[in-house]
């Protein structure tokens, strides 16, 4: 690794640290309405009024909410798919049928995730979608995403890139969470659109 990345991703880590502590300080009350006035922004994307299929994920603690958002799409009649993360931190997916068809699962340590119960339709499953929501800690005025570290999504992306595939993906964060600058490294891809309570902000389209 070059100094100049090593000092991107430290500059990512402190970056993250700072935004979700001020995640961790959001009151539920904080947490439930911003989740409803993101559905209601979210739901004005013209991406996703034309979705057949979208990959999302299931928000957990402080995080932005998004079950509203899966709820309102399904009921549309939208095909939604939610990860189930692999041992190797790659993502798997399954179909969403409703609140009570998912499961809690701990990998490890780590926190508890909310996964589909339904069958694994594989990795390649994302390959499928006309959006991919992407959680996120941050983004900046370029589109480029702060993640939590783990690398899953960089895998879904890169996947998506490699089977020619060219969803709109949009990330779902809070309003404080649009920053003037990411540190970006040479792997992250730029998002087209974040929805945060507020409003929705678009980027370059890099199509």
């Amino acid at each position: 690794m070059s100094e100049t990345q090593g000092a991107a991703r430290s500059a990512k880590r402190e970056l993250r640290r700072r935004l979700l502590a001020a995640r961790d300080a959001l009151g539920a009350d904080q947490v439930r309405r911003a989740a409803r006035e993101l559905a209601s922004r979210a739901l004005e994307l013209p991406e996703l009024a034309r979705a057949h299929t979208v990959a999302a994920y299931v928000s957990v603690g402080t995080e932005p909410g998004t079950l509203a958002l899966l709820d309102a799409l399904r009921a549309r009649g939208v095909r939604v798919l939610l990860p189930a993360l692999l041992p190797d931190n790659d993502l798997d997916w399954g179909a969403y049928a409703g609140e009570d068809s998912l499961t809690r699962v701990r990998h490890g340590g780590r926190m508890a995730l909310l996964e589909p119960s339904g069958p694994r339709l594989g990795p390649q499953a994302v390959t499928d979608a006309d959006v991919v929501l992407l959680p996120g800690v941050a983004v900046d005025a370029r589109g480029v995403r702060l993640g939590r570290g783990g690398g899953s999504y960089d895998r879904v992306l890169a996947r998506l890139e490699r089977a020619g595939a060219h969803p709109a993906l949009v990330v779902l964060l809070y309003d404080g969470e649009v920053v003037a600058h990411v540190p970006d490294q040479p792997h992250d891809r730029p998002v087209q659109a974040v929805v945060t309570p507020s409003g929705v902000r678009r980027f370059g389209d890099r199509h």
